[in-house]
């Protein structure tokens, strides 16, 4: 008997993850369930694989990550399918996703050996008989473990920037995109096979579990606060460093001076995108009192426009099954405690598809403006000015990103976010911004990927001190005698003492 498929809910058959289409259950792809045994086998294979890598120095992993971020260029439409096939996302969406990736790549590459080449640095006067060295050194083997709503886009930002920083990768794409997983180990395996540097382990959330307790150097994780927490429980056993991106509940700001179309036209986008599994997407507005209205109307004229349905609509398929019912649990709640649906609504959630849902009004205690919803639903509330508005856009224990429309405060404004990230007059722009570092704060996470910063997250720093002269005030030695003491005090006090 053929077995029966839940689309988009992955299965595992005779040892192997079957990944199927969330729009139609047809299969896109099988592959072998890693044992923890297998992981630790994957690591140490990466380890030994890491030492040459690092040994090409800047230069040759350069040469090697431009080469990969030519093969994702000239392959983009390829991917972005592989993308649509198993996640649902339309295809124009994912090549969004791959060209910001492809970025990522490109700078990572250019940008490793000026972030972290050894440098000197400037030696204090106290100590000026040392000189002072600084470089970064990678953790070895990378842990990265990622989502599955940006699957090429994400662990990039961690896998890039993890690789050029000289570490080998081990990889565990989610259960429900594997196979796009797969495709970016074996494309970087095409320009790089002497050494398993990029590997992949799939499975469910066991096998996530064996990689955090496998001896990685550090693991990166993408995903629900929830899971966070528990990959940080796990790599607390070992000590093993984290950095976690987790979930979102962002909010956008209408200034009274805001030009209303383009921060509809943005915040349909922002909220909607990805059939809203963004974990930066926008899920709450705050419109000052005097614009609220004539926001609101050109928001739902935009989403009323907006198709729903496979291949060619602007809104696919929501990609985990179950995600529906938290979807229409946040909606009833929305319209049982007095909030009120201008698009959309009781009706929106139609599997495997919710049409896109503006709810106003809606109670700030209700689980539609404090908890994740994950889907095409957005929620504008109307406050009284500003000062309302931020406090209400930082009363939650998120702190993703965020955006602020607006001409005369809007930078004043988004600086008082309790983001990580803000966006001012459009949204999500952040995360394409390979120049800037990209994390939360509270319940979405710390540590950071992207930019310089995030270079350095995927390295250690090695402080060196190397004497170059006689010391003229003797203090870190048993040979100093009263004198010494006596004239160091005398220099402190000159230097600092005033």
């Amino acid at each position: 008997m053929t077995a029966v498929h839940v689309p988009g809910a992955p299965v595992i058959e005779d040892g192997r993850l079957v990944s199927t289409s969330p729009a139609s259950g047809a299969e896109v792809g099988r592959l072998p369930v890693a044992t923890p045994e297998d992981v630790g086998r994957a690591v140490d294979r990466a380890r030994r694989a890491g030492e040459w890598w690092a040994g090409l120095g800047f230069a040759g992993r350069r040469q090697r990550l431009l080469r990969w971020r030519a093969l994702l260029a000239r392959r983009i439409e390829e991917l972005a399918d592989l993308v649509h096939a198993e996640g649902g996302k339309p295809v124009a969406d994912a090549v969004v996703e791959i060209v910001t990736a492809v970025e990522h790549v490109d700078w990572a590459a250019r940008n490793a050996r000026r972030v972290l080449g050894p440098r000197r640095v400037r030696s204090r006067l106290v100590l000026a008989e040392f000189s002072a060295h600084l470089e970064y050194q990678p953790h070895g083997v990378v842990g990265v473990i990622g989502p599955w709503n940006y699957p090429v886009f994400t662990p990039i930002g961690s896998v890039a920037y993890a690789l050029a920083a000289g570490n080998a990768v081990v990889f565990k794409p989610s259960e429900y995109t594997p196979a796009v997983g797969q495709w970016l180990v074996d494309t970087f395996a095409e320009v790089v096979p002497e050494q398993p540097v990029f590997t992949a382990v799939h499975g469910l959330g066991d096998v996530g579990a064996a990689l955090c307790r496998s001896g990685v150097g550090k693991v990166a994780f993408t995903g629900s606060s929830a899971t966070a927490r528990k990959v940080m429980a796990a790599c607390a056993e070992s000590l093993t460093p984290v950095l976690l991106e987790a979930g979102g509940k962002d909010a956008m700001i209408v200034d009274a001076d805001a030009d209303l179309d383009a921060a509809a036209e943005a915040c349909v986008w922002g909220a909607l995108t990805n059939a809203g599994q963004t974990c930066i997407g926008i899920e709450r507005v705050y419109a000052v009192e005097p614009v609220f209205d004539a926001f609101v109307g050109k928001v739902v004229e935009r989403a009323g426009r907006l198709t729903v349905g496979p291949d060619d609509a602007d809104i696919g398929p929501i990609t985990m099954p179950s995600q529906l019912d938290v979807i229409r649990r946040h909606i009833d709640d929305a319209l049982a405690r007095g909030g009120r649906a201008v698009l959309g609504g009781a009706d929106a959630v139609q599997p495997p598809y919710v049409r896109p849902t503006v709810l106003v009004d809606v109670p700030e205690d209700s689980i539609a403006v404090r908890e994740e919803t994950f889907g095409p639903t957005l929620t504008v509330n109307r406050v009284r000015d500003v000062d309302e508005a931020v406090a209400r856009a930082n009363a939650l224990s998120y702190g993703l990103g965020g955006s602020v429309f607006g001409r005369r405060r809007a930078v004043a404004i988004a600086r008082r976010l309790r983001s990580g990230m803000a966006s001012v007059n459009s949204t999500l722009t952040f995360a394409g911004m390979s120049t800037l570092p990209f994390g939360g704060v509270g319940d979405s996470g710390f540590g950071r990927i992207h930019g310089e910063d995030g270079l350095r997250e995927f390295s250690r720093a090695k402080a060196i001190t190397r004497r170059r002269a006689r010391s003229l005030l003797a203090s870190t030695t048993f040979e100093r005698t009263a004198a010494d003491v006596a004239r160091l005090v005398k220099a402190i006090k000159t230097m600092y003492g005033r």
